[in-house]
């Protein structure tokens, strides 16, 4: 299962396959129906460095590459924590790539180091309730104003940002009327979430409940001109250095978690016996795991493939789409295959698979639908006329 993994990389997996599973079944049980965000395993996460993993050295992290990272999310996944695990520190880990690309070096040593310790969680404020995947349609605005921008606009499925201090947000400062390349025009800060000046309300959704989604009302919010980030303008090709490399760990992470409901699919059915003989002999249950299992490796490999193309500077857009797009399936249908392996238990709470299936659709949608990832695909790769 990890043959397509270094020496080093297979450390990184143990070791944080070991973490994980300290927080049992009951943790993540409770966690799922109450909400609580999972503190204890952020801040274990924070404790033994792993933060860091994809944060240069000089800034407090280990300067390992995003391929590293991935590994590292998909055993915190797979370890039984699921989306609820890996989405506790999924920002913290890939959040800032564009921070540590564009930055200032004085952005960098204010910005990395908090976040690589745990003393600020962070959360991604792209999308917005009337633009959906058209990024250059965003209508969030930020004026200038002296030496600050007073940002004004609505968010939305915004995670973390009940428990976040900053955020990375994309808001138009040029007027779309006024740019003639419709990628222009919208700029990149990091910033306090004040929430003095945001208004943010939660959203109850299907799964992943210890982990909050939100909609969020910016209403006058003040960002310092020292919190832009890079070029003014030109936000939007700054933050693809944060969106391929959020593609690939969600690709792991739903690698992850297909694996952890296939692995407890396989134990129940050596373990449960019907008719004098454990169910696992039976070729109908087999078979749908088998090709799970197939599927999910599958993915894997085209999610380290594009980490590692990401880590080298090669473009990466094509295999960082198709990895989160397989990825995405296969999770959703190791899920299901796990549920239906469990029989009625399957749809008992207490065996867990059900918690895998909700938070594994989570990932089959975001952070962009299957439907514009493949058209996407049959642009870049196969030429085809763009479709949207």
């Amino acid at each position: 299962m990890t043959g397509s993994l270094t020496r080093e990389q297979n450390e990184i997996r143990e070791a944080v396959l070991s973490l994980g599973r300290t927080f049992d079944d009951d943790y993540w049980l409770e966690h799922d129906r109450t909400g609580e965000f999972p503190g204890e395993l952020f801040d274990a996460m924070a404790r033994n460095g792993w933060l860091g993993i994809a944060i240069p050295e000089e800034y407090g992290g280990s300067g390992l590459g995003i391929a590293e990272a991935a590994v590292m999310m998909q055993a915190l996944a797979e370890s039984g924590g699921g989306a609820s695990a890996a989405s506790a520190i999924h920002m913290n880990i890939f959040g800032l790539n564009p921070v540590v690309v564009y930055g200032t070096d004085a952005q960098k040593k204010r910005m990395l180091p908090p976040l690589v310790r745990g003393e600020q969680k962070a959360c991604f404020g792209v999308t917005e309730p009337t633009t959906g995947l058209d990024t250059t349609n965003l209508k969030t605005r930020a004026e200038r104003k002296g030496d600050k921008y007073i940002v004004h606009g609505q968010k939305v499925w915004i995670s973390t940002a009940q428990i976040a201090e900053k955020i990375l947000l994309l808001a138009r400062t040029t007027p779309r009327e006024d740019i003639e390349n419709p990628t222009e025009g919208l700029s990149l800060f990091y910033t306090d979430l004040d929430r003095d000046y945001v208004d943010i309300r939660e959203i109850e959704k299907m799964g992943r409940k210890a982990v909050d989604s939100n909609e969020l009302f910016f209403d006058g919010l003040p960002v310092p001109e020292d919190d832009l980030i890079g070029e003014e303008g030109q936000g939007f090709r700054q933050i693809l250095h944060g969106l391929n490399p959020e593609r690939i760990l969600i690709a792991a992470e739903a690698v992850g978690i297909g694996r952890a409901a296939l692995r407890r699919a396989a134990d129940y059915a050596r373990e449960r016996i019907v008719f004098d003989r454990p169910i696992g002999m039976n070729q109908g249950v087999q078979f749908p795991l088998a090709k799970s299992w197939a599927e999910l490796e599958s993915a894997h490999l085209m999610a380290l493939h594009a980490a590692a193309l990401y880590d080298n500077g090669e473009p990466c857009g094509v295999e960082a789409n198709s990895a989160k797009y397989l990825a995405g399936e296969a999770a959703v249908r190791a899920c299901e295959n796990a549920v239906l392996t469990h029989g009625g238990f399957g749809y008992s709470r207490e065996y867990h698979v059900e918690r895998l299936l909700r938070e594994a659709m989570l990932f089959k949608i975001i952070p962009v639908t299957p439907q514009l990832m493949l058209s996407y695909i049959a642009e870049k790769a196969l030429d085809l006329p763009k479709s949207y």
